[in-house]
């Protein structure tokens, strides 16, 4: 194609919200809190992992490396959302749109494996008690958290090494809150519906499949625990309700946007903002208003720190 009478894209344009000056300041506030929110609740949650005795165990320890990857997570397009709330000009420099979608889905893939290795940790803690800290031994955590980002190392490269090297020219529009991969594909002048394809195998299709398994996973846990007790069962499911709800609000988001056709769910940005912004909240919010022992080490810290001062 020749692209010399063409204008090469130097930044794209983010839509983003439409509305009066006073939605986009409500938008501006709401956004601001959440992800303060999101932040301050994932830290809380690394430094009580990280500091209490009574959480050095394995669950723990994947939730506070999940507790990272959130805040990650949310913090490639949130600043930059809510930034963009209180400007005319929303744009993002080609390159800066390049780095978003890479780390979206860098974090994306290592949130993925992360999410099954807990899926793992709970069915041998429920299924296989007595050999529970056998199998959950620190080999194993570590070659999960290595996993997980190679993992989405892979998942992240597949897509962008291909995306980099399409030529962009005079249609610079995104109508997003941020750079979302099938949209800024459909942007480029050249023919991507074999990339559009493998975008949908890439990251929908894995959704997808990385869901039905995590769902199939916590129902033969519970089938496990109901034949051996039925008093069990109800323990059960208070212990892995946290996780299916984690499990729902992170996948549902990824298989509509990317598991569909382009044309039908890209342009959805209540999913956008479900997915960048709601989801990396509900880590801190499940784990901490739903878990005991979690609240108890939390008090247990604040204690100590104002004894010390």
């Amino acid at each position: 194609m020749d692209l010399k009478n063409e204008s090469v894209v130097a930044e794209f344009i983010l839509l983003g919200f439409s509305g009066p000056w006073e939605l986009q300041i409500f938008l501006f506030v709401t956004f601001s809190l959440i992800y303060g929110g999101t932040l301050l609740g994932n830290i809380l949650i690394m430094v009580t992992v990280t500091f209490s005795s009574s959480l050095h165990s394995p669950m723990y320890f994947l939730l506070g490396n999940l507790s990272f990857v959130d805040m990650c997570l949310s913090t490639v397009t949130t600043p930059k959302m809510i930034t963009d709330l209180l400007t005319e000009h929303k744009s993002i420099s080609l390159w800066g749109c390049m780095a978003q979608m890479f780390f979206m889905h860098l974090f994306g893939g290592a949130e993925m494996t992360l999410l099954i290795a807990m899926a793992f940790d709970r069915y041998v803690a429920i299924c296989k008690p007595l050999h529970y800290r056998t199998i959950m031994s620190h080999r194993l955590l570590s070659g999960f958290m290595i996993l997980s980002w190679i993992i989405g190392f892979i998942h992240t490269m597949s897509q962008m090494v291909l995306t980099m090297n399409l030529p962009f020219c005079n249609h610079n529009v995104v109508d997003n809150l941020f750079c979302d991969l099938p949209l800024v594909i459909k942007l480029a002048c050249a023919e991507t519906y074999t990339l559009e394809l493998f975008v949908i195998a890439d990251s929908g299709l894995l959704s997808f499949i990385c869901f039905i398994l995590l769902l199939l996973s916590y129902t033969v846990i519970l089938i496990t625990v109901r034949r051996r007790s039925s008093g069990g069962l109800s323990k059960a499911l208070s212990t892995l309700s946290a996780h299916i709800i984690v499990v729902t609000m992170f996948f549902g988001p990824c298989i509509f946007i990317y598991a569909w056709p382009f044309s039908n769910f890209a342009r959805n940005k209540i999913l956008a903002v479900f997915y960048t912004v709601i989801t990396p909240l509900l880590n801190p919010l499940i784990y901490t208003l739903r878990n005991q022992k979690m609240q108890e080490a939390m008090k247990k810290l604040r204690t100590q720190h104002v004894g010390s001062t």
